[in-house]
């Protein structure tokens, strides 16, 4: 195994978890937990990948219906149920989950432990000789990784804390549908391979940091007002 390449890969994962820790400032999540839910995460990685193949063997579709199928069903859906479990087993009834942005650090860190691993089967293994592929998915792929699960985090904590039973399972639910179809939307673009549809690719990737930067600042004003 190429060492650089090992570390190029694992450095985007960690860096931005890294991130997600210093900012939550003010009730900063016990740090044993954070790595259970990151390895977690790695580990949800092996089922995911048996889901997938299970998924994929439904796929008698061609052409950009098959990429919408592999987008939305294959890696969005088993992806994000996958990491959203994680949280939910380890984090979500657990006393440190306090407050809102603690959603979404364990969300975070859920998906940056996913990401991690399935960076270093990309970079590492699958496309060693292809030096661009380390820039392009410390860029693009794992950033979204953690996006992804700052508007999964985001839902699942107002399912946690809103006290009304149906709004709870509604954001609930709505903790991985909207992940899924964001995670969906950027694998669809890539996958498609179609021109007209790339010219969104950079649009979508903006909108995916502002919107999601904006609910990450929203709890941590929530938070800073309640501990500060």
């Amino acid at each position: 195994m190429n060492v650089n390449l090992f570390i190029t890969a694992i450095t985007p994962g960690i860096a931005l978890a890294l991130i997600i820790y210093l900012t939550d400032r003010f009730d900063r999540e016990p740090i044993k937990l954070l790595l259970k839910v990151f390895f977690g995460g790695a580990v949800a990685i092996l089922p995911t990948i048996l889901i997938e193949r299970f998924l994929m063997s439904f796929n008698i579709f061609s052409g950009i219906v098959a990429a919408f199928y592999t987008a939305f069903v294959v890696a969005g859906f088993s992806e994000e149920l996958m990491k959203r479990f994680v949280v939910t087993k380890l984090a979500f009834k657990h006393p440190a989950f306090n407050e809102k942005l603690d959603g979404i650090v364990y969300c975070v860190f859920s998906a940056l432990g996913f990401a991690t691993v399935e960076n270093v089967m990309y970079v590492v293994f699958r496309f060693a000789d292809v030096e661009s592929v380390g820039l392009y998915r410390a860029i693009l792929s794992v950033p979204a990784h953690m996006l992804f699960a700052v508007t999964m985090g985001y839902y699942l904590s107002m399912a946690k804390f809103t006290v009304d039973q149906d709004k709870s399972r509604y954001y609930y639910r709505k903790s991985l549908t909207s992940p899924l179809i964001l995670h969906g939307i950027f694998d669809f673009i890539l996958m498609s391979q179609q021109p007209i549809l790339m010219l969104f690719f950079i649009p979508f990737v903006i909108y995916l940091w502002k919107v999601n930067l904006q609910k990450l600042n929203k709890y941590y004003k929530e938070s800073k007002d309640r501990f500060n």
